[in-house]
């Protein structure tokens, strides 16, 4: 724990035990096992009371003393600094990824399925929050609140990025922002299409500090959302990531998180999205490549690449090579075939076979292996010059 914060965490705790009657402050002191004192020493001043209590507590035991006050007491402004000592150590979300999310919200509510109004207060005790104007607030009567009605109801001149801010999303905590992240992408909060679209705006900024909105449930049929660690499944994982969000991040590596998402909770959609990102890769590199793709199907848009790419088996004169590209054929033709029969695309029967998570964890890997494959070819012979050879 820094000084800062454990010299916050202190000033909050005294300022939410001093915000009892005099007369209660020593026997709460004494519940939290601080040292005892008179009620006409609390009297005097119930902060300074405290306060001199908490400047010999070691800063662990800080953290305990302001749980054990949030059980009793909500205190948003406790909960924040108990959060932010929480946070220490672990990977942060810096000023520059919450300003590029928060301009993901622009031209749009932050909630478009009820009162905006009514969705922040939810996070917010904006009525208790000073107004952003304080310093021209003389009388004090003003809060935040009033200022989100005056800028955002009645003259809407506030951006979302404004309003964000003045909430003060640029700088609080790790949980005070993925709450505000999940309650935006709630389905309570905004329609299936608006949440699909939304979930990918953030996570294409999200996954740069490692974290992500994963699907981790569902409400009446729609998907529920959780921001967690963007630990991917296996270290090839990762890999594929990297690649896929630097060869084109709007759409394709969109595509992959989607997949990955999907494994657990939809593999039927894991293979469909699975299949559908190996087709999306394909034919980007064949309009590259100037190559008709047309309206072929995955097979046939892969015959046509690993030509283009001197990727087929006859372009090669080692039987090794050969057999592993030949091999890649009948992966790229087994996924649109596993796709058909499993993949979510088309309707199914009752006697219909269902996909375990497993089967969606093979494809989608198959799939994130061979686009990055086929990019990393694509990648070398583009930086190749002509007629120089760079694989057998």
């Amino acid at each position: 724990m820094t000084r800062t914060n454990a010299n916050n965490l202190r000033t909050r705790i005294a300022e939410v035990v001093a915000g009892n009657k005099a007369y209660d402050v020593p026997a709460i002191c004494a519940r939290l096992g601080l040292a005892p004192g008179t009620e006409d020493e609390a009297m005097r001043s119930k902060l300074r009371y405290v306060n001199s209590r908490l400047n010999s507590v070691p800063t662990a035991r800080l953290v305990t003393i302001a749980q054990e006050l949030l059980e009793q007491d909500g205190d948003f402004w406790l909960a924040e600094h108990v959060a932010k000592v929480a946070e220490q150590g672990t990977p942060p979300v810096s000023v520059l990824t919450r300003r590029r999310i928060f301009d993901a919200f622009e031209g749009e509510p932050l909630c478009t399925e009820y009162d905006q109004l009514d969705f922040i207060e939810q996070i917010w005790p904006v009525a208790a929050m000073p107004s952003a104007f304080a310093d021209t607030d003389v009388w004090g009567h003003r809060s935040l609140k009033d200022d989100i009605v005056q800028h955002t109801i009645r003259n809407d001149d506030w951006t979302n990025r404004e309003l964000l801010e003045r909430l003060g999303l640029h700088d609080a905590s790790k949980a005070l922002l993925f709450r505000f992240l999940e309650a935006a992408v709630h389905p309570t909060a905004i329609d299936e299409n608006g949440q699909k679209d939304r979930v990918e705006r953030i996570n294409r900024h999200l996954q740069h500090d490692g974290y992500r909105l994963s699907r981790t449930g569902r409400i009446s049929g729609s998907p529920v959302y959780t921001v967690n660690a963007a630990a991917i499944g296996s270290p090839a994982d990762a890999t594929i990531s990297n690649t896929l969000a630097k060869f084109e991040p709007e759409q394709v590596h969109a595509r992959w998180t989607a997949a990955l998402d999907r494994r657990s909770d939809d593999p039927a959609g894991a293979i469909t999205l699975a299949r559908t990102l190996l087709e999306d890769v394909c034919r980007w590199l064949l309009d590259d490549l100037d190559i008709p793709a047309d309206q072929d199907d995955l097979p046939a848009l892969y015959r046509k690449l690993s030509k283009g790419l001197k990727l087929a088996p006859d372009d090669h004169s080692e039987q090794v090579f050969k057999q592993i590209l030949g091999n890649c054929q009948s992966i790229v033709e087994s996924l649109g075939a596993l796709r058909n029969k499993l993949g979510d695309a088309h309707g199914g029967g009752p006697k219909r076979a269902r996909p375990a998570a497993r089967h969606a964890e093979l494809a989608v890997n198959l799939a994130g292996s061979m686009a990055t494959f086929l990019i990393a070819t694509w990648d070398t012979r583009r930086k190749t010059p002509t007629g120089t050879a760079v694989d057998d």
